[in-house]
């Protein structure tokens, strides 16, 4: 099975982890993060919940924080990376997003 896993910080708060599989994406919240009644979720579209959300795409939130445009042209350059790549391109371009959100692979 194959499988990238890429953790999701919120406000520098570990907030869960995205997995890419073979036929899915799935997004689970930490517990701590959960159990922390000052924390709110990443997305309204992804409330908080013990259960994991599961897409046969990229999530339309994450999806969200790729760059596009010229940016985007840098990552494939430089990277190599290929465009339909979002879990890729989301490890390599997301580590420092504007916003509360920030993307680390694992």
């Amino acid at each position: 099975m194959n499988q990238r896993k890429a953790l999701v910080f919120l406000h520098k708060k570990l907030a869960g982890t995205l997995y890419e599989m073979d036929d899915d994406y799935v997004f689970q919240y930490d517990d701590n993060f959960l159990n922390d009644p000052l924390n709110n979720s990443i997305s309204l579209t992804m409330p908080l919940q013990k259960e994991p959300f599961v897409s046969k795409t990229m999530f339309p939130f994450f999806d969200g924080l790729i760059p596009e445009g010229w940016l985007l042209d840098v990552a494939q350059n430089i990277w190599k990376i290929d465009s339909r790549d979002r879990m890729g391109l989301l490890m390599t371009c997301c580590k420092d997003c504007i916003g509360a959100v920030s993307i680390i692979a694992e």
